[in-house]
């Protein structure tokens, strides 16, 4: 998986081509202690550096919204504004429970067949993986890693939902939510 994803993830913003959809993988805003999610900074800032460098028409933030306490891509939301990201390029989908469901909503819901998928480089691997699997032109352009003291849960987590994804590509498993269509650029951000 690493090595047949790298071919098409990025670090350079020179170097990472034009897509008109930059697709925002979900975290929450705040640790479980109540400080910044490094993760959540880090994809945020690296979204904003993509729309204003012009590598990215527009952005699809996808995360979690399965209780009304909680809700990642409102706050993916604020934040790109926040960073002068305007309102009406920012899409939200709140069903992006899973890196499966982001993927493939991006294209069955959103309509996208060639997007920039915007995670750390480890999950950009598995993102980017599941994206070629599922016939998507997706590449990743990675937002900084974090430290050691912040990612000692995601590096246990991470090769489980490895596992996990190895069995979704071979069970085909779908996203639990598809929906109405909305057209990126087209129908209004909501």
């Amino acid at each position: 998986m690493e090595r047949s994803s790298q071919p098409w993830l990025y670090t350079d913003l020179n170097q990472v081509p034009h897509n008109r959809v930059g697709l925002v993988l979900g975290t929450g805003p705040t640790t479980v202690r109540g400080k910044p999610n490094p993760y959540f900074v880090g994809r945020i800032q690296t979204a904003a550096r993509l729309y204003q460098a012009r590598k990215v028409d527009y952005l699809l933030v996808s995360g979690d919204n399965s209780s009304p306490y909680y809700d990642e891509p409102s706050a993916m939301r604020e934040a790109l504004m926040a960073l002068g990201v305007p309102k009406e390029r920012i899409y939200r989908d709140y069903a992006g429970f899973r890196t499966l469901d982001s993927v493939v909503r991006a294209r069955e819901v959103f309509g996208e067949q060639r997007f920039t998928i915007v995670s750390q480089a480890f999950h950009n691997q598995r993102a980017v993986f599941i994206a070629r699997h599922r016939g998507l032109e997706a590449i990743g352009f990675n937002a900084p890693d974090i430290p050691e003291e912040f990612s000692s849960s995601t590096r246990f987590r991470e090769p489980l939902a490895r596992v996990q994804m190895v069995l979704d590509l071979l069970l085909n498993r779908q996203p639990r939510y598809l929906g109405a269509p909305i057209r990126i650029g087209i129908d209004p951000s909501q």
